[in-house]
């Protein structure tokens, strides 16, 4: 089979489908690779890299979405890489369908077959391939908070860690999953106090014993959401439901009363954003403010560290990119039950329920298009 790996045209974001490494298992297995030149910049792997690992390079990505059978990229194509898509032709990389009709409607009209990284299932009833970009994400989250604390950004000046005789800020974070494990993790570290919010009483006790008290565990509810969220100096939102829209647990309303000079860090923007003024802004221009509260909705938040998040990432899509460049999409889904849930759209159907509920969309079956 022909991989494509086009690069990246989403603002900042310099990270890369495949790495040189990743192309040098395609290739032992008997696949051809096209990487379009400069793809790797952004990770430090130069075209000569890629062509040591056995890659051709082209010259553009027109090249690279005409020729290969299956692409892969990182972020949801883009308006121009939609009308490059064909019918037929696998896409492979993170789509966050479910807010986004354009992207949908486009994907519908090529007739191609769009696999997201981000419904991937795993035996465990985990996300495999989301979850390295959710460990990158939920750290950098606290990066990017203490960074709007400062005065000069629009935060209220405050250090996370405080310091003898000065109270350290509040942390809340919201969802005690892989985002907000890691997020936590760098939270604790800094001093701050933490707080903790999530549904699953299982959570909160993993939480409690992984940070032996020094995170402080809270039961989502709305009381306690509107309690904790109004006391915080930084709120860092990390809930996920697989292939739907984020639920709204900041409203407008809370939002009015929260701190001057608090910050939000809603790392959930991807699915819609888990606040009700939540809208996704890039690295270029990460924030703003409303009502005196500094909104920091960055939709590609590992981009900022390219190298550790392409090669996190690759490790764990490479063993599924493997399946599909060997067995065929059909063929792969069919045997591999975790892989065909990433399935969101195929030959103009919509194949993800979740995706079909949030866009009120038709739904069907992957099986409907797979070989019995």
């Amino acid at each position: 089979m022909l991989i494509g790996v086009p690069k990246e045209i989403k603002v900042h974001e310099y990270r890369v489908g495949m790495t040189p490494s990743s192309v040098r298992e395609a290739v032992a297995h008997g696949h051809q690779v096209l990487v379009e030149t400069n793809a790797g910049a952004g990770i430090g792997a130069s075209d000569e890299d890629y062509r040591r690992a056995g890659a051709r390079v082209a010259a553009g990505a027109d090249e690279v979405f005409a020729r290969a059978e299956l692409i892969v990229k990182v972020k949801e194509p883009q308006a121009v890489e939609r009308a490059r898509l064909r019918e037929g032709q696998v896409l492979f990389t993170y789509l966050h369908l479910a807010p986004d009709p354009e992207q949908t409607a486009d994907l519908i009209k090529s007739g191609a077959i769009c696999i997201a990284y981000e419904t991937v299932t795993s035996p465990t009833g985990g996300l495999p391939l989301l979850a390295p970009m959710s460990e990158v994400a939920g750290r950098l989250a606290i990066q990017a908070g203490a960074h709007c604390l400062e005065k000069s950004t629009g935060g209220s000046g405050i250090l996370l860690g405080g310091v003898a005789g000065v109270a350290p800020a509040r942390i809340v974070i919201l969802g005690a999953g892989m985002v907000g494990t890691n997020a936590a993790q760098m939270a604790v570290g800094t001093g701050a106090q933490v707080v903790v919010i999530d549904q699953s009483i299982d959570a909160l006790r993993r939480i409690d014993a992984m940070f032996d008290g020094r995170a402080q565990t809270v039961f989502s509810n709305r009381d306690n959401v509107e309690r904790e969220v109004l006391r915080a100096d930084l709120v860092v939102s990390g809930v996920l439901i697989p292939g739907d829209a984020a639920p709204k647990l900041i409203t407008r309303d809370m939002l009015g009363r929260m701190k001057a000079g608090s910050v939000i860090v809603d790392v959930a923007i991807d699915q819609g954003g888990s606040v009700e003024t939540s809208r996704p802004t890039t690295h270029a221009e990460p924030t703003y403010v409303i009502d005196n509260v500094v909104h920091y909705m960055v939709a590609n938040m590992p981009g900022a560290v390219p190298r550790t998040s392409t090669y996190a990432l690759n490790n764990a899509t490479l063993p599924f990119t493997l399946q599909l460049a060997d067995k065929g999409w059909r063929r792969a889904l069919a045997e591999n039950a975790h892989l065909k849930a990433g399935l969101n759209i195929a030959a103009g159907k919509v194949t993800h329920k979740a995706v079909a509920k949030a866009l009120g969309l038709p739904f069907t079956a992957p099986e409907a298009l797979l070989p019995t």
